[in-house]
C-alpha cells in the first residue's frame, strides 16, 4: 500500500486542524444567537415590548456562524453532492473529478470571493457602514469581515481537499474516509 510523504500528510493535517479549531471557536457565536432570540421572545411575548437590537444580533451571529462553518462542512464532506452517479464511481475516478473541480472551479472561485469581499469589508470599515434593518443601526463591518475570513478558510480547506483528491486519483485510496451525511 502506498503511503503519502510525511510532509504531504503534515500539510493536510495542519490545514484540517486549523479549520477544525476555528470552527470550534466560531461555535461561540451560538451564545449571542441563543441569548438574543431568548430575550426577544420573552420581551415580545411576555412583556409585549420587542427589542430593537435582537434582530440585528440574530442575523449577524447566525450569518457569521453559517459562513465560518462552511470550511468545516467542506472538510467533513457535508456539502451537497449528487449521489446518483457519484456512488458508482471508483475512488480513483472520484479523486480525478474532485481534483479537476477544485483546480478549475473551487479554488479560483474562492480566490475571487476573497479578493472581492475584502474590498467590501474595507469599504464598509472606512465609511462606518451601519445596518438599516432596525433603529439600533449597528456597524456592519464586523459581519463584512467574516466573508473574506470564510473565503480564506474555504480556500485553505480547498487546498487540503485538493491534495486528498490528488492522492485518491493517483493511488485509488482515500486519505480520509468520510461518513455519508444523510438528510
Amino acid at each position: 500500500m502506498n503511503q503519502p510523504s510525511p510532509t504531504y500528510l503534515r500539510i493536510i493535517r495542519s490545514i484540517d486542524s486549523v479549520v477544525r479549531w476555528l470552527a470550534g471557536a466560531a461555535a461561540v457565536l451560538l451564545v449571542p444567537l441563543i441569548l438574543a432570540n431568548s430575550i426577544e421572545v420573552f420581551m415580545r411575548y411576555v412583556l409585549d415590548r420587542p427589542t430593537d437590537w435582537a434582530m440585528d444580533t440574530t442575523i449577524m451571529s447566525y450569518g457569521a456562524l453559517f459562513m465560518l462553518g462552511a470550511a468545516y462542512a467542506l472538510q467533513k464532506g457535508a456539502h451537497v453532492r449528487t449521489d446518483m452517479l457519484w456512488e458508482k464511481f471508483s475512488t480513483r475516478k472520484k479523486g480525478v473529478i474532485d481534483a479537476i473541480a477544485y483546480i478549475v472551479f473551487f479554488l479560483p472561485s474562492m480566490a475571487v470571493l476573497l479578493y472581492v469581499s475584502f474590498g467590501e469589508f474595507s469599504d464598509a470599515y472606512e465609511i462606518g457602514e451601519r445596518s438599516s434593518l432596525t433603529l439600533w443601526r449597528p456597524v456592519i463591518w464586523p459581519l463584512r469581515a467574516v466573508v473574506p475570513l470564510a473565503a480564506l478558510l474555504l480556500l485553505i480547506q480547498g487546498v487540503s481537499e485538493f491534495l486528498k483528491s490528488l492522492w485518491a486519483a493517483r493511488t485509488g485510496q482515500e486519505l480520509v474516509h468520510r461518513k455519508k451525511v444523510e438528510i
